[in-house]
């Protein structure tokens, strides 16, 4: 005899997340086509009064269906089949949604994606759809961790969304079962929903939050622009939290990295309301303590790069600040920029005299760069030593933070040289992204503005820092997981011969004492008859130790309490605690 389903919700997170977001996002019809893999979120849609549920044995006239239903209602509208050739039937009438923009949601149950080509039953490849049928089609893997609940939740929150962006049209999301036999479930939880935000939409509140403004990697701002935020940071009490490749050059911003990288201290000055995601990809390595993220970017795509994201709005940063600077009602009165520059400095005064490495370089080297120059820093290790000291306000800085690859530092810093020429263009990378981009130095183009440092450190510091899953395995990462013993092993002729050989001013330091000797003549304001190339022969054991100094200059009683509660539960234990805690 065959056990009764129980009455409730199926006990697929996933399919609990997706039937949680489209109740959120208004999509209540759906036409359901029979089959096996879609039963347990079928069973979910019959069960849920919010949903208006209608049959089609035949799924080309599901899909035809849905495009009636919505051109009529002006709604969205699920479809729902099974594994097997069911959705390729779904082909013409999405066909006819593309072109005519009407909402239309195809989920297609299947099967484990690992089983795709494998000879499985009823198991063909969806991962790749026809351009014209659908405007995105996202995989929704069964959920098992934090991890993997965050990538489902911002997979079909991007997903739904996309339904009605710019006019709308069909969406696609293939959802995994695992067969569940378990609908024990008497409510489906909440799942994080992100809304959008368009032109002529109301704003929702700020009133009485505490507001931060989170720049990613960002082109030089327009003085409207600049001028459009300092507004709105004054009118909210408003921090805008950068690194150098933010740009940002207005008095509410603070240079957040080295506070924000503070391994046993958790100050009050990071607790945030709402944090607005302005920008790209972000070398920042940090990430301050939001409740919620606010998105804003025309392409209004929902990029949820902090696990926050609450709402995100489509039209430009300038927009943005200048209507919420209109809002009326109360703002909070808080002043986050002088609470951060407050603490800020109480930790600075705090480092120590740093063993020779690029952060002690950095913090040398940052207040001698020449006003209105522009810099250049490689990823990770140049891009975070530099990132924990300030440069001058009309100092514009870079960094290929979009791709994040090791390739290409030096050649983008050459061509921007060429656009450039009466500017003087700094560069700082390490050996092997030095190495790796080495014929760029021999392009016939490069012109005297270039000034080119070097950190070798022989190894790639990267993988020997103190915090590094590499460092762990002590010497024995040198041989494969690192990098040492290429390039010449730490020659001091080779890249020397090399950078004068093709006309550059060769400079070198081996030692604090020869840095400081080198380093005026480097930063020097006035045009050089030639470009410079300055090496600074660094040890991995040293950039390690000045990074961990950086990151352990204040001790507060939450961080030690955060360290003791890791040392007895570990990692997966922090997490599961913060998510019972909410933060």
């Amino acid at each position: 005899m065959t056990a009764q389903a129980g009455k409730g919700y199926t006990d697929e997170v996933n399919v609990q997340i997706l039937v949680s977001l489209m109740k959120h996002h208004g999509v209540r019809w759906v036409v359901a086509s029979p089959g096996t893999t879609n039963i347990t979120f079928v069973a979910c849609l019959q069960r849920d009064p919010f949903f208006t549920v209608y049959s089609s044995v035949d799924e080309r006239s599901a899909a035809y269906m849905a495009c009636g239903i919505a051109a009529e209602t002006g709604e969205p509208v699920a479809l729902s089949c099974t594994g097997a050739t069911a959705s390729r039937n779904y082909a013409s009438g999405l066909t006819e949604a593309f072109y005519r923009k009407l909402p239309v949601l195809a989920v297609t149950s299947t099967q484990h994606l690992g089983r795709i080509g494998n000879l499985a039953p009823q198991v063909i490849d969806r991962t790749k759809e026809l351009n014209d049928i659908c405007r995105v089609s996202v995989q929704c893997p069964s959920v098992y961790s934090a991890d993997d609940r965050w990538a489902c939740e911002a997979s079909l929150n991007r997903a739904l969304l996309e339904l009605t962006r710019e006019g709308g049209g069909p969406v696609h999301i293939n959802m995994v079962t695992t067969y569940s036999n378990n609908f024990d479930v008497v409510k489906i939880p909440t799942a994080r929903a992100v809304d959008r935000i368009d032109h002529g939409d109301d704003l929702p509140s700020l009133a009485g939050k505490r507001v931060a403004i989170y720049v990613g990697s960002h082109r030089a701002w327009s003085d409207t622009g600049v001028k459009a935020c300092e507004e709105f940071c004054e009118r909210y009490g408003a921090v805008v939290f950068c690194d150098h490749a933010s740009n940002y050059p207005g008095e509410h911003g603070v240079l957040g990295s080295l506070l924000a990288t503070q391994r046993h201290f958790l100050p009050q000055c990071m607790s945030i309301d709402v944090m607005v995601h302005i920008g790209e990809v972000s070398g920042a390595c940090a990430q301050p303590n939001a409740k919620e993220v606010w998105r804003v970017s025309p392409d209004c795509q929902p990029r949820d790069a902090f696990g926050r994201l609450r709402y995100v709005f489509g039209m430009d940063e300038e927009e943005f600040f200048s209507r919420y600077a209109e809002v009326e009602g109360s703002a909070g009165g808080f002043d986050l920029a002088d609470e951060w520059r407050a603490v800020d400095a109480r930790i600075r005064a705090k480092i120590p005299e740093l063993p020779f490495s690029n952060v002690w370089c950095a913090q040398r080297m940052a207040p001698m760069l020449p006003e209105g120059s522009v810099l250049h820093l490689g990823i990770l290790n140049s891009l975070r030593s530099w990132n924990f000291f300030p440069v001058d306000s009309s100092i514009r800085a870079y960094c290929n933070t979009g791709g994040f690859g090791i390739d290409g530092c030096m050649s983008t810093m050459i061509g921007a040289s060429l656009a450039s020429p009466e500017k003087l263009f700094f560069g700082v990378v390490g050996d092997l992204a030095c190495f790796y981009d080495l014929n760029s130095l021999g392009n016939r183009h490069v012109a005297r503005n270039v000034r080119i440092m070097v950190v070798d450190n022989g190894v790639g510091t990267e993988f020997k820092n103190f915090n590094h899953k590499a460092a762990a395995f002590g010497e024995e990462a040198d041989a494969y997981m690192a990098a040492r013993g290429h390039f010449g092993n730490r020659s001091h002729e080779l890249l020397c011969h090399y950078a004068e050989d093709l006309g550059f001013e060769y400079l070198c330091a081996s030692s604090k004492e020869e840095f400081l000797a080198a380093v005026e003549r480097f930063t020097t304001p006035e045009q050089a008859e030639r470009p410079m190339f300055f090496e600074v022969f660094t040890d991995s054991q040293s950039e390690s130790d000045a990074l961990e100094a950086m990151y352990s200059l204040e001790v507060s009683a939450t961080g030690a309490a955060k360290d003791a509660v890791k040392g007895i539960l570990g990692d997966k234990g922090v997490a599961a605690v913060k998510k019972i805690l909410g933060r």
